[in-house]
């Protein structure tokens, strides 16, 4: 999400109406002054985006289900919340206020109307539905615009490169970097007046390599996680979202539409940064679980049908160069080391990202320099963008019309550029546009394309060029031969490389969830009977009853224990006690309980 930050203003709320208003009255309206900012730039920044990236972004009604109209024990621990089902009306049109009404306005739905815009929801409990907009990205294609507009610009840019050390004068001052290329294993020595890190939640390890012994840096961020699955697309209407305000823990709960399928995902959970992706089993489970609350009985939330998982950080700064007592902070920080001369930003969030660029260049350059303005500056592709050009894709080059929207909200005016790579498909509909993966939009072109735009690994096409890892970890893995095909024919891998990246990849594809849990050792461990018919009833789409062959190779693959051709068969023919070329549910468990 672009989002403005309600929860923030929520808090903000219940921090200004509590008890540290009368113990330290000067302090708890210093804090709800700083969150209520930090909200308002948020709302103009997501106006930004918004209105100038519209290739890249999309606004998303966004339901509170309301199922009583007062709630005990009541939200952010403060009893006036507990009339919130009363106040969310005005409380939304405040929100939309804070955008001076720019975003599209707020409403509310009685039970009749919210089972007919949100079928999924379970009627009979809703008393009514408060609704508010927020805005939507594809991140990590935003993230790429960001560079491919930065180097556009003037800007020197690298992918996996990696600095390993400062570069110090006689005073201490850094001036420069080591770095190394992840990828040739060359080092380099760069130079800069000024150098700036901007780590996320990793920048104290980038800190630690600003001072020349080995002593610890005052530590300048806490990371906090937030856990996401995704679901099939079925789960929600494909143009509204669900937010559980008041879940069992207290953490937001956001239930979207995103790329296709349904992303259900939870705020800050404070815990150290990790690199690889794969959230705790537990998380999943209680993700499930809260998913329900709101949901028709007639829809079954099943482990079985998270199709990919994982959790992201973000850092949560405060200034280590100031005295004891600095506040963590959710707005974002900007610090020099006056002994090393480095300056770090930390903190914020995706929706302030232009201004923490602003900021931190505004204060490195000083007052001397022209103050920085990006506000009209579109990011890559928004040139050439209109909103009838998947229309004009589809009628020059035959594509589908999926491809042709998921080209168009990708790369916005960029789409021509990926669709003159495309090949032919040897059909006669579509005439061009080779997918990737059965039931995505991705392309083979764009595999292509991502090469030219910094793209050196496996992992970089299967996560951050597409999305595949992140909406599917099974039909990801499957992807991978094909995908290293087109890179080496790119970049012009030999045989030992392309099989060292195919292997990494696959490591890689290990840290998302899926199906079936793996933070239980299941693959190293024969599975429990309810795991196994969970797996069975979702390869028998059918409803058969039965599976054949193919279809028992699919599922020793999606229990941890992929076997050999010739094991399948003997397996098959182990459980196939009639042999009829079928085996029953009956035939099955039998099998698995001997």
């Amino acid at each position: 999400l672009i989002w403005a930050g309600i929860k923030y203003l929520a808090s903000a709320a219940a921090g200004l109406l509590s008890w540290g208003l009368l113990h330290s009255p000067i302090k708890t309206v210093s804090s709800f002054y700083g969150e209520f900012k930090m909200v308002f730039q948020c709302h103009q920044e997501r106006k930004y985006m918004l209105d100038k990236n519209r290739h890249l972004t999309n606004w998303v009604p966004i339901v509170c289900p309301f199922t009583e109209w007062n709630i005990w024990p009541p939200p952010f621990g403060h009893w006036a919340f507990s009339m919130f089902p009363i106040l969310a009306p005005a409380v939304f049109k405040f929100y939309d206020g804070l955008s001076q009404f720019t975003c599209p306005p707020s409403f509310i739905m009685g039970p009749k109307e919210a089972q007919k815009k949100f079928p999924q929801l379970n009627e009979k409990e809703i008393k009514y539905c408060a609704v508010f907009y927020e805005g939507q990205h594809n991140d990590a294609r935003t993230n790429m615009a960001i560079a491919m507009t930065a180097a556009a610009k003037g800007a020197d840019i690298a992918n996996y490169v990696e600095m390993t050390e400062g570069i110090f004068d006689k005073a201490g001052k850094v001036t420069g970097v080591k770095a190394l290329d992840r990828i040739t294993g060359d080092t380099m020595e760069i130079y800069a007046d000024n150098v700036i890190f901007a780590g996320g939640p990793f920048t104290d390890a980038l800190r630690q390599k600003e001072t020349q012994d080995d002593a610890p840096v005052k530590p300048a961020v806490a990371g906090a996680s937030g856990s996401h699955i995704v679901l099939p697309g079925y789960y929600a209407p494909h143009n509204m979202g669900l937010l559980d305000y008041n879940t069992s823990d207290g953490r937001f709960l956001f239930f979207l539409p995103w790329q296709g399928s349904v992303i259900v995902g939870t705020t800050d959970k404070k815990c150290a940064a990790e690199t690889l992706p794969y959230p705790p089993e537990e998380e999943i489970q209680w993700m499930l679980k809260e998913c329900e609350k709101y949901l028709s009985k007639d829809v079954k939330v099943r482990r079985s049908d998270v199709l990919s998982s994982w959790r992201g950080w973000r850092p949560l700064a405060s200034n280590p160069h100031l005295p004891p007592g600095g506040q963590v902070s959710r707005d974002h920080v900007i610090s020099k080391n006056p002994e090393s001369g480095v300056t770090f930003i930390a903190g914020g969030k995706w929706t302030t990202w232009r201004e923490m660029a602003e900021d931190v260049l505004d204060k490195v350059l000083g007052a001397g320099h022209p103050k920085c303005n990006t506000l009209d500056i579109k990011l890559h592709g928004g040139d050439g963008y209109s909103e009838s050009l998947s229309i004009q894709l589809i009628q020059k080059y035959g594509i589908m019309e999926d491809v042709a929207e998921h080209l168009v909200r990708t790369y916005g005016g960029r789409a021509w550029e990926v669709l003159e790579k495309c090949k032919p498909t040897g059909q006669q509909w579509p005439r061009y546009g080779v997918v990737l993966a059965t039931h995505y939009p991705y392309i083979e072109a764009e595999v292509r394309f991502a090469c030219q735009e910094y793209a050196c690994t496996i992992e970089d096409i299967l996560s951050r060029r597409t999305r595949l890892a992140f909406l599917n970890s099974e039909a990801a893995i499957q992807i991978i031969p094909r995908v290293a095909d087109i890179m080496a024919e790119e970049l012009g891998w030999s045989a030992k490389i392309k099989a060292k990246q195919i292997q990494t990849a696959k490591d890689y594809m290990e840290s998302y969830g899926g199906r079936i849990p793996i933070d239980d050792d299941l693959s190293i461990r024969l599975p429990t009977l309810a795991e196994a018919m969970d797996v069975f009833k979702e390869i028998d789409v059918d409803g058969s009853g039965f599976l054949d062959v193919q279809e028992v190779k699919e599922m020793a693959i999606r229990l941890g224990q992929p076997l050999p051709e010739d094991r399948v068969q003997s397996i098959f023919n182990d459980m196939d006690k009639n042999k009829d070329g079928k085996i029953q549910a009956e035939e099955f468990m039998e099998w698995f309980n001997a």
